[in-house]
């Protein structure tokens, strides 16, 4: 779960490397090779998202919104 900017920051790296490794997955094997490790990639990048997403939303709940 991510808590501050810190572990935002490293969850954005994470996404970014995830990303990145599945690119490469995409180019090296394609379809219908090594799909278990394509789908593993893919639900990690998920998760992380939905975790960047939650942080977002509660760092909008805390700023006063401006008029």
């Amino acid at each position: 779960m991510i808590a501050t900017a810190a572990d935002y920051q490293k969850a954005r790296e994470e996404l970014r490397d995830l990303e990145a490794r599945l690119h490469r997955l995409e180019q090296s094997h394609p379809a219908g090779e090594k799909g278990f490790t394509k789908a593993g990639v893919r639900k990690m990048i998920a998760r992380l998202h939905e975790e960047l997403a939650i942080y977002e939303g509660s760092e909008e709940a805390k700023q006063p919104q401006a008029k």
